[in-house]
């Protein structure tokens, strides 16, 4: 009989533990995305899936009162939009509104932001001044300018009055109308591009403008030669930025009068209240929803143009 030895006990293995370092740097490689992801969770539940949401249901026949009946139409929708007078007044109204007050408004901006620029008495609080248009609600300052530009007893009427103009019917009137909405946008944003020209003037470096003054320039041609060429990218934003509100215009033209037709001609009804109008006064959700992309894609147009021609300008500088 042969005897054999037992076998010997196992030895557990014992995973030597990590280095200190080890965890502390995955966590700065994980760590950014962990920080990022409330941000991209509450962008697709808020912001993308509805985008998509709604290009699936602009090719449906879907209305407001039945919801759940959906009708197959494709491009249906599209080429209603094509076919309706309306639309293109409202397309044409919110170019010429968008071009009435974002001009005059970044105009202004620049030039208050200029002065503010300059040491002055009170500088701070003509800063903060400057800001509470924009602080205001957009319901209380367009109910008080449909005050300020009443036919009969506005206060503008009253005043041109007194010059021998006799008065506008500011409500009722294509351009009157287009320039009353433009007023209340100016009054609004005005200040608030001030502040973010005068952020981006702050950071012009002072040894430009010491250089322009050695050389005897003035401060006008400090102004072209110096600070305009400093702005450009503060230029662009405000405008990529105010283009985007012009063609989402909604609150000033709907309060104004208080209807989604804007005027009893459309005379100032933009693409905003045409979505709203189809959507919720006709019950047409799949042409409001085809009208949404019809303003998401016409933005996407125009930043593209406000960035490619900002891009040749500089391509056209730089090879000077």
């Amino acid at each position: 009989m042969t005897l054999t030895a037992p076998p010997a006990p196992a030895v557990p293995r014992t995973v030597p533990p990590a280095p200190p370092g080890a965890a502390r740097r995955a966590w700065r490689t994980v760590s950014p995305y962990a920080y990022l992801a409330p941000f991209f969770t509450l962008f697709v539940a808020f912001g993308l899936f509805p985008l998509l949401y709604t290009a699936f249901v602009s090719l449906y026949r879907v209305e407001l009162q039945t919801p759940g009946d959906m009708e197959w139409r494709g491009l249906g929708n599209y080429t209603a939009l094509l076919r309706d007078a309306y639309f293109w007044v409202s397309l044409r109204n919110t170019f010429t509104i968008g071009v009435l007050s974002t001009v005059p408004q970044l105009v202004m901006a620049l030039g208050l932001a200029h002065l503010l620029n300059h040491r002055m008495r009170g500088r701070t609080f003509l800063r903060t001044a400057v800001l509470l248009p924009y602080a205001t609600s957009v319901a209380a300052a367009t109910l008080v300018f449909a005050q300020l530009f009443g036919r009969d007893f506005g206060l503008i009427n009253y005043v041109l009055g007194l010059v021998g103009i006799d008065p506008v019917d500011w409500q009722n009137g294509t351009v009157a109308s287009q320039i009353a909405v433009s007023t209340v946008v100016i009054w609004r944003w005005t200040g608030y591009n001030t502040l973010i020209y005068l952020a981006g003037m702050q950071s012009v470096p002072v040894e430009l403008y010491e250089a322009a003054a050695m050389d005897g320039a003035s401060r006008w041609r400090q102004f072209f030669h110096v600070t305009l060429p400093g702005l450009r990218p503060t230029i662009l934003f405000t405008v990529v930025v105010s283009t985007i509100g012009a063609t989402q215009l909604f609150g000033e033209p709907l309060l104004l009068e208080g209807s989604v037709s804007g005027g009893i001609s459309h005379q100032y009804q933009t693409l905003g209240l045409y979505l709203y109008e189809q959507g919720w006064g006709f019950f047409h959700l799949g042409r409001a929803a085809a009208v949404a992309w019809v303003m998401f894609l016409l933005i996407l147009v125009l930043v593209g143009l406000n960035a490619l021609i900002a891009r040749r300008r500089s391509r056209k500088e730089a090879g000077r």
